[in-house]
Formats: C-alpha cells, sequence, structure tokens
C-alpha cells in the first residue's frame, strides 16, 4: 500500500512536467529550414558534387529536407524529362521537399529591347515547367533592367516582363519570385513597388538579408516582406564563442520576418563566406537558425 501511494504521489508530479512535453511536441514550429544549393556552389565548381547528389547531401550530410535548387548547375537539363524523373524519386525517397528553382543567366525581365525582354520571359519558362514537375513552390528570377533609364522607367519593364510569366505561372500555381540580387532590386523600396505593379498573387519576393549592399538591411527586409514567399538567411562569418554571424544581427531579422510579418514558411540557409568550409558554413547557419527557432517557440 505503501509502494501505491509513492507511485501515485511520484506520478501526480511528474503529470506537469509529461503535459509540458506534449504541449511542446504539439506547438508547430516559426519557420522551416531548407538548404539553398549555392551553399554548396564551390563544390559544384569544382566538379566534386552533382546536382542529383543536392537531396542526399542536404539530408544525409546536415539534416535538412528542403532544398532550394540552382539552376545553373543543371542547366542542360531542364526539359530532360528522364533526368527530372530521377531527381524527383530521389526527393521522393528521401523525403526530401523541393522548395524552389533560382533562376539565372536567362536573359533580363527587364530588358530595354522589348525582343529581348519577351525572349527572356520564353527562356525562364522551362524552370516553371521544371518547378511543376518537381514539385516546388516558385522559382527565384532576377528583375534585371540593363540599368536604362530613369528608375520608373526600368520598374515598368521589369513589371512587365515579371507580370508575363508570372501569367504563364499561375495556372500552375507556381510563384514567380525576386530576389534582391543587385542594381534596383537590391533597393527594398524599389523591388517592393515593382512587385506591387505586377499585380498577381504569385508574384512575390525573395528577401535576402545580405543582397541589400549599400542599402540597409533591415529596412529592405521589411520594405519586401509583405510579398515574400521565401526567405534567404544569407551568412559570411560566425563569431567562434557566440556563434553569432557577424554582419547580420540575426535575431533582429528573424524578429523582423517571423514576428513582424507572420512569416511561417521556409527560411533558406545561404552560406557564402570564405573563413569556414562550405560545409561548417552551412552547420554554423543552421545552428544559429536552430537556436533562434527554439527561443522563439520557448517565448
Amino acid at each position: 500500500m505503501t509502494t501505491r501511494r509513492r507511485f501515485l504521489a511520484t506520478s501526480a508530479l511528474a503529470l506537469p512536467s509529461i503535459s509540458s512535453w506534449l504541449k511542446a511536441a504539439e506547438t508547430p514550429l516559426p519557420f522551416k529550414i531548407s538548404l539553398a544549393q549555392w551553399s554548396l556552389h564551390k563544390a559544384h565548381f569544382a566538379g566534386t558534387m552533382k546536382n542529383m547528389d543536392f537531396p542526399a547531401v542536404a539530408k544525409n550530410d546536415f539534416g535538412i529536407t528542403g532544398i532550394e535548387f540552382v539552376n545553373q548547375f543543371w542547366k542542360d537539363q531542364a526539359k530532360d524529362q528522364s533526368y527530372l524523373k530521377e531527381l524527383k524519386q530521389r526527393c521522393t525517397d528521401l523525403g526530401v521537399t523541393p522548395v524552389l528553382i533560382m533562376c539565372d543567366g536567362e536573359g533580363n525581365l527587364g530588358d530595354p529591347d522589348q525582343a529581348k525582354r519577351h525572349q527572356a520571359v520564353d527562356n525562364h519558362k522551362k524552370w516553371v515547367e521544371a518547378a511543376i514537375f518537381l514539385g516546388c513552390h516558385s522559382i527565384r528570377v532576377n528583375a534585371a533592367t540593363g540599368d536604362a533609364g530613369t528608375p520608373e522607367e526600368q520598374r515598368g519593364r521589369a513589371a512587365e516582363g515579371l507580370r508575363k510569366l508570372a501569367e504563364f505561372a499561375k495556372p500552375h500555381d507556381i510563384g514567380v519570385i525576386v530576389e534582391n540580387h543587385g542594381g534596383l532590386s537590391s533597393n527594398g523600396e524599389w523591388l517592393a513597388a515593382t512587385i506591387k505593379e505586377v499585380g498577381l498573387p504569385n508574384a512575390g519576393t525573395l528577401p535576402d538579408f545580405g543582397n541589400f549592399h549599400s542599402y540597409d538591411r533591415y529596412k529592405g527586409v521589411d520594405e519586401t516582406m509583405p510579398y515574400a514567399k521565401g526567405v534567404s538567411a544569407k551568412s559570411h562569418d560566425f563569431d567562434p564563442v557566440t556563434g553569432e554571424e557577424t554582419q547580420t544581427d540575426y535575431r533582429k531579422m528573424m524578429d523582423l520576418v517571423i514576428k513582424k510579418h507572420a512569416y511561417s514558411g521556409w527560411v533558406g540557409i545561404e552560406y557564402e563566406g570564405s573563413k569556414l568550409d562550405e560545409p561548417a558554413g552551412i552547420r554554423a547557419t543552421k545552428a544559429l537558425l536552430e537556436k533562434i527557432r527554439a527561443e522563439m517557440v520557448k517565448a
């Protein structure tokens, strides 16, 4: 009888901790972590890694189950159905989610020459189709304008090109999202106004923490987050003691993204530093994001 009473008393004391554990297990994470393929660009350019291996590397080496492809690492396979089928199967077998495709080198969507502008739109369509097949939610494009004309004229051209591409992608529920990636696109106010002018729900942004250059990065992210369909957590260097990123205040940035703008989608690791090698840089970025995410859940 004494043993039974002691067991019941001990169980009663344990109930709050069990309840807390169950509550924590049911709490949805404030954001998901993906891996941008550009984080491994040195390995790709050196020929030590192939695009087909990216899903397995993300999952097995880093424990990341969302991936963001870069088109230049498999540019000749965009329309290769057997290649796409195998790539998709590898993702499925591994339980990896293809998140988006970052597209470069397909022409300027805001080119001052109308024929070239329309050709750029056509050049991007194969990546929309690849995204559809793989199950990505978006393709990331550039609002490149050739730097000709006033900012307003460049915005009009970029909006036209983006609108034509977004119209093509819209029936398939594929986003056409623009990263702050140099030129006027690295001006948050200009980029937000451009997406607003496009005026389609599947046209949006991919705010990058580190691509605003001389423009205030926190202001730029704040201005482009209302249109965000993804977020790129650019990282370069880390404090060896605290693990904090030295160029961006990640807590300030993630509070802006998650708390102010109520974003809950994928946050892509995009390590671009040189002091740490690529695998170490990816792990450092992931550790910091996971630390901040745990703090948000606890709060």
